[in-house]
């Protein structure tokens, strides 16, 4: 098994710990890496921009995952709506009541 540190992305996060995820060293793909880090972080692999290997490093195929070495800390970047979701208050136009075509109107 390879041990690897995750989290996901947030610098507005006070506390932002890393979990430790283990992958079958046989099946150390990129598909498999965003399906286990997803399911245990518990976020939707379709809100996931990338894979970060900290500290500047976008992970993006097979053979990137397969460089990795036990231990090494890694971050989920979210899409910015998700983030939106999940880490900060509701812009005007996301609050409810709020009416677009009433904000388009001109004099």
């Amino acid at each position: 098994e390879l041990v690897l540190k995750i989290r996901i992305q947030n610098p507005n996060l006070r506390e932002n710990d890393f979990i430790e995820i283990e992958l079958d060293r046989q099946e150390l793909t990129y598909k498999e890496l965003l399906r286990v880090s997803c399911r245990e972080l518990g976020v939707n692999p379709e809100h996931v921009q990338k894979i970060r290997k900290l500290p500047n490093t976008m992970l993006r195929k097979d053979k990137d995952v397969a460089r990795l070495q036990d231990f090494q800390e890694l971050e989920l970047v979210l899409t910015v709506s998700d983030k939106n979701l999940l880490f900060r208050a509701p812009t005007l136009s996301e609050r409810s009541g709020y009416n677009k075509k009433a904000s388009e109107l001109t004099y």
